[in-house]
C-alpha cells in the first residue's frame, strides 16, 4: 500500500475529505468550500468515485467513506435535470458510465460501512438510471449473489438489492422476483455458508418485494397470485426450520433473523391469505415454538436480569437488535394471524394456551421496575400508550382474541387469567420475592380489555361471574403493604376504576377510602399516579356523604400534588381534583378561596398549553357550578383578565386567547348580575378584539364571549350601557367585522352561533338589519374555505326561514333580489349549498 500510485487529483481530493474531519473550524470551512466549488466542475463525481473505488491509497478509511457518501450526494443535485433538488452543471454521459462501472465494482469492498456508503450510491442512480439506462445493473448483482466464494460481494449485492427493494414499482416486481428469489432462498437456506447477518439481509429483501406485491394485489390480484403460488411453499419450509429450534439468550443475530422471518409472514398472511391457508399448518407448531422457548429467553434477560443488554443496538444498516423488538413483532405477527379469516380456525384450539403465555409476556421487567420508580411521567405516558412495548403490544395481541373468538377467546383469556392468579399466590406461598410481577401482570391485561370484558358479562358470554374473580384478586393480597409491593397496589387501584360497575359497593368505598388516603402519604410515585385515576374514576358515583367529612383533606393533599406535577402528569392531577370538586359539591364553596386562586395562578403558567389550560378552566368550571361559588370565583376572574383584555397588545402569546377561553366559562348559564358584571369590566375590551384582532384564537373566542353576552343578559344588555344605542352597535359592527368576506374563515368560525343570539334575544332591534345581514351572510358564505363555517350559516338562513312564518314567501322574495356571485340568486345559491352540506348540518 505504501508504493500506490496517486495522481495528484486523487491526493488533492482526498486531503479536502480528510480535512472536513479537521478539529480546526477554519480548516474544515475551507475545506468544505473547496470541495463545493470543485463539485462545480467537470469530472468531479468521476473523480469521487475513483477514490471510493481505489483500495489501494495510503489514506485512512475514513476518506473513503466520505467520498462514497459525497457522491451520493452529488448524484442527487447533478445527476438528472429536471428534478426538484438539481443544481448545474449535469453529469455527462460519459461521465455517468465511469462512475457506475466504478462503484459496481467496488461492491465487494470488505468495509461494511464504506460498502453501505457505496449501495446508497448505487440505488440514489438507480433511481434514475435503470432499468433503461443501466441494464447490466441486475445482472451485476444477481452475479454478486450467486458467488460464495465471495462473501463481501454478496454482502455488497443484498445490501445494494435492500435498498433498491424500496423504489421497485409494478412493472419490475413480476419480472424481478421469479429470478431473485430462488438466489436468496439459496443464501437462507444455507447458514453452513452464510452468517446470520447475510441471512437475515436476504429475507429483508423478500419482505420488501412481498410488501409491493401486496400492495400491487389490490389491483392485480390473480397476476400477483399466479406468481407467488409457486414460490410460498419453499419458503414456508425454510420458515419452519429457522423457527423450529428454541430461541437462545444472548444471540441478537438468531433474533434478527427470526424477525425478519416473521415479518415476511405477516406479510404473506396479509397480502396472499388464500395461498398461504394451504401452507400454514406446516408453521404452526415452530412458531408456537418460537413463542414458547422467547418467553423463557425474556423472562431470564428482561423480566429477571436487570436490563436488556443488547437495547438500543443496532447492526451496520441500522436494524434494532434489542430482545424487546423481537417480542414485539412476534406479537405482531401473532396479532396478524388471529385477525386472518383464513386462519382463525386454525389457531382456535391454541386460543386458551396463546393467552395464558401472553399474559406472562406482560410481567413488568426489572428495568422499567428502575424506571417508574422514580419517574411518574414516564409510567404515565406508558400507561397511556404513548410508548410501544411489550405490555403494549400483547394487550393489544388480547385484545384481537377477544374480538376474533368472541365467547371463546374471553373465556379463554379469563380462563388463563385465573390459571395466571392462581400461580402467583403460589409463588407468594412458596416465599418468592417477585410473585407480584404475575399478578399485576394478569390484572393489567383484564384492565386492558375492561370494554370487552364487561359488555361479554352484560351479555352474558363469560362462564364465571367477572365480578366474583375481580373481587377475589382485588382482596387476596389487600393486606399487602403499600411501600413492599408498590406496583402490584398501583395496579390494584387503577383495575378498581376499570371494573367499578362490577365489584360491590363495598369493596369500592374500601379502595375510595385507600386512595383518599395515599394521595397524602409519602409512597412511590406510580401509586399517587393510580390512586389519582381511582379518585377521578370513583368520585363520580360515590356516595356523598362517605367523601363530604374528607373532601377539605383530599382537595389540600391534590393541591399539594400540583407543585410536584411535571407537564405529563399535571392532566392526571387536575383531572382528580375536578371529580374531587364535583363530589363535594355543597363543601365547595369553604374551599373556594384556597381553590380559585392556585387553579387560576396555574392557569396563567399554563395558559400557552392547550390542555394543561383547558383543564385547569375545567376545575374552574367545576367550583363556579358548585353552590355559593360563582360570585365569588367571578370577584377574583375579573379583575385578573380585565387588564389583559383592555391591553391586548402587551401581552404574552396565548394569554388574551385564554382570558377569552376563561371569561366564557364564567358567563355560560351565570345569573344575570354576574353577566352585568362582565358587561361592566370587559365587554368594551371584547368587541375591541373582535373589531382589531387578526389573531384567529382570540376572534373564535371573543366571538364566543359576545354571545354568551347576548344569551346571558338578553335584551337587558342593551341598557347597561351609558348610550342606550351603544351596545347595539357595538354588537352590529362586530357582527360586520365576523361576517367580511375578506376576513379568513377560521377568525369567523363561530359567527353562526354570535348572529343565531342576536336574532334569538334582541329580534325587534334585528328586523331592521334583516336585508342587510342576508346580504352580508351570502358574501361571507362565497368566500368561506371552511364547510363547517358555511353550514353554521346555512343554519342562520333555516332560523331566519322559521321566524319569518307565516310569511315565508316574503323571505324567499328578499333572496331572490340578492345577486349571488355565479348564481342566478341568493336563493338558488342557499339552496345549492344546503343540498351540498346537509350532512354536515345534521351533525352540527
Amino acid at each position: 500500500m505504501a508504493n500506490a500510485v496517486v495522481d495528484d487529483d486523487q491526493k488533492w481530493l482526498l486531503n479536502c475529505l480528510s480535512a472536513t474531519l479537521d478539529p480546526n473550524q477554519e480548516v474544515r470551512s475551507f475545506a468544505e468550500a473547496s470541495l463545493n466549488q470543485a463539485s462545480l466542475q467537470p469530472g468531479f463525481g468521476g473523480a469521487l468515485s475513483k477514490v471510493a473505488a481505489n483500495r489501494e491509497l495510503p489514506f485512512a478509511l475514513t476518506s473513503f467513506y466520505l467520498a462514497a457518501v459525497l457522491l451520493k450526494q452529488f448524484v442527487k443535485k447533478h445527476w438528472q435535470e429536471g428534478e426538484e433538488s438539481f443544481e448545474h452543471p449535469a453529469v455527462s454521459s460519459d461521465e455517468k458510465a465511469v462512475i457506475r462501472g466504478l462503484l459496481l465494482s467496488s461492491l465487494d469492498d470488505s468495509h461494511r460501512k464504506i460498502c453501505t456508503a457505496i449501495s446508497m450510491a448505487i440505488a440514489s442512480i438507480a433511481v434514475y438510471d435503470w432499468p433503461e439506462n443501466w441494464p447490466d445493473l441486475l445482472p451485476f448483482l444477481l452475479k454478486l449473489i450467486n458467488n460464495p466464494n465471495d462473501l463481501n460481494g454478496v454482502h455488497g449485492a443484498l445490501r445494494c438489492l435492500a435498498l433498491l427493494s424500496g423504489d421497485l414499482d409494478d412493472a419490475m416486481v413480476p419480472t424481478l422476483v421469479p429470478v431473485l428469489f430462488p438466489c436468496l432462498h439459496a443464501i437462507v437456506s444455507s447458514p453452513q455458508i452464510y452468517d446470520k447477518y447475510l441471512r437475515t439481509k436476504a429475507l429483508s429483501i423478500v419482505y420488501g418485494c412481498i410488501s409491493l406485491l401486496g400492495t400491487m394485489s389490490g389491483v392485480y390480484q390473480a397476476e400477483t397470485s399466479a406468481l407467488m403460488a409457486p414460490l410460498l411453499k419453499p419458503w414456508m419450509e425454510q420458515f419452519h426450520f429457522i423457527l423450529e429450534h428454541p430461541v437462545q439468550p444472548e444471540d441478537p443475530d438468531d433474533w434478527g433473523v427470526r424477525m425478519e422471518v416473521l415479518k415476511c409472514l405477516n406479510q404473506f398472511v396479509q397480502n396472499f391469505p388464500s395461498l398461504t391457508e394451504s401452507e400454514f399448518m406446516i408453521i404452526m407448531g415452530p412458531l408456537w415454538q418460537t413463542v414458547v422457548s422467547s418467553l423463557k429467553v425474556y423472562v431470564q434477560s428482561s423480566i429477571e436480569g436487570a436490563e436488556d443488554p443488547y437495547e438500543g443496538r443496532y447492526d451496520s444498516d441500522g436494524g434494532e437488535k434489542s430482545l424487546d423488538s423481537f417480542v414485539i413483532q412476534l406479537f405482531e405477527s401473532l396479532l396478524t394471524i388471529v385477525g386472518s379469516t383464513k386462519l382463525v380456525k386454525a389457531v382456535a384450539h391454541n386460543v386458551r394456551e396463546l393467552a395464558y403465555y401472553t399474559i406472562a409476556f406482560l410481567q413488568m421487567t426489572e428495568q422499567q421496575v428502575h424506571i417508574w420508580s422514580t419517574d411518574a411521567n414516564q409510567f404515565v405516558a406508558d400507561e397511556d400508550d404513548v410508548t410501544y412495548s411489550c405490555r403494549v403490544s400483547g394487550a393489544l395481541l388480547l385484545e384481537e382474541v377477544a374480538i376474533c373468538y368472541g365467547k371463546q377467546g374471553i373465556n379463554a383469556i379469563i380462563d388463563a387469567a385465573k390459571k395466571r392468579f392462581s400461580e402467583s399466590q403460589q409463588e407468594k406461598a412458596s416465599g418468592s420475592a417477585v410473585w407480584w410481577r404475575m399478578k399485576e401482570a394478569t390484572l393489567f391485561a383484564l384492565a386492558s380489555l375492561s370494554e370487552q370484558l364487561l359488555e361479554a358479562e352484560v351479555s352474558g358470554l363469560t362462564r364465571v361471574g367477572l365480578g366474583n374473580l375481580i373481587e377475589q384478586m382485588l382482596t387476596e393480597d389487600v393486606g399487602s403493604g403499600v411501600h413492599e409491593y408498590p406496583f402490584l397496589y398501583a395496579r390494584i387501584l387503577s383495575s378498581v376504576a376499570k371494573f367499578s360497575s362490577v365489584i360491590s359497593q363495598g369493596i369500592r368505598e374500601h379502595f375510595l377510602q385507600a386512595a383518599v388516603d395515599i394521595i397524602g402519604m409519602n409512597v412511590a410515585p406510580p401509586v399517587k399516579v393510580s390512586a389519582c385515576r381511582a379518585l377521578s374514576q370513583l368520585l363520580p358515583e360515590v356516595n356523598k356523604d362517605i367523601i363530604r367529612s374528607k373532601m377539605e383533606g383530599l382537595l389540600s393533599t391534590l393541591t399539594d400534588l400540583l407543585y410536584q406535577a411535571s407537564d405529563e402528569t399535571l392532566h392526571l392531577v387536575l383531572e382528580t381534583i375536578q371529580a374531587a370538586i364535583k363530589a363535594g359539591h355543597e363543601a365547595s364553596v369553604s374551599i373556594e378561596p384556597i381553590m380559585s386562586p392556585i387553579i387560576l395562578n396555574l392557569w396563567g403558567l399554563h395558559v400557552s398549553d392547550p390542555f394543561i389550560s383547558i383543564d385547569a378552566i375545567e376545575v374552574l368550571e367545576a367550583i363556579k357550578n358548585a353552590p355559593g361559588c360563582i360570585h365569588p370565583l367571578a370577584s377574583r376572574i375579573f379583575p385578573f383578565i380585565g387588564p389583559i383584555l383592555i391591553n391586548p397588545q402587551r401581552q404574552p402569546d396565548g394569554l388574551v386567547a385564554g382570558s377569552l377561553d376563561l371569561l366564557n366559562m364564567l358567563l355560560k348559564n351565570a345569573p344575570s348580575d354576574v353577566v352585568r358584571a362582565a358587561y361592566d369590566v370587559c365587554f368594551d375590551a371584547v368587541v375591541r378584539i373582535v373589531l382589531q384582532s387578526d389573531d384567529h384564537s382570540e376572534l373564535q373566542n371573543a366571538t364566543e364571549c359576545l354571545a354568551s353576552f347576548i344569551s346571558g343578559g338578553r335584551e337587558e344588555i342593551l341598557a347597561w350601557g351609558v348610550d342606550s344605542g351603544f351596545t347595539m352597535r357595538s354588537l352590529l359592527d362586530a357582527a360586520s367585522r365576523l361576517l367580511n368576506p375578506d376576513l379568513e374563515s377560521s377568525g369567523s368560525l363561530f359567527v353562526g352561533s354570535y348572529i343565531l343570539q342576536l336574532i334569538l334575544h334582541l329580534p325587534s332591534q334585528m328586523a331592521q338589519h334583516i336585508q342587510d345581514l342576508v346580504f352580508a351572510l351570502v358574501r361571507r358564505m362565497q368566500s368561506a374555505q371552511i364547510s363547517g363555517l358555511k353550514s353554521s350559516l346555512l343554519l342562520i338562513f333555516a332560523r331566519l326561514i322559521h321566524l319569518s312564518a307565516p310569511n315565508i314567501e316574503q323571505f324567499i322574495n328578499l333572496l331572490i333580489s340578492i345577486p349571488a356571485e355565479g348564481y342566478e340568486n341568493a336563493f338558488s345559491y342557499v339552496m345549492s349549498e344546503w343540498t351540498k352540506l346537509q350532512e354536515d348540518m345534521m351533525n352540527n
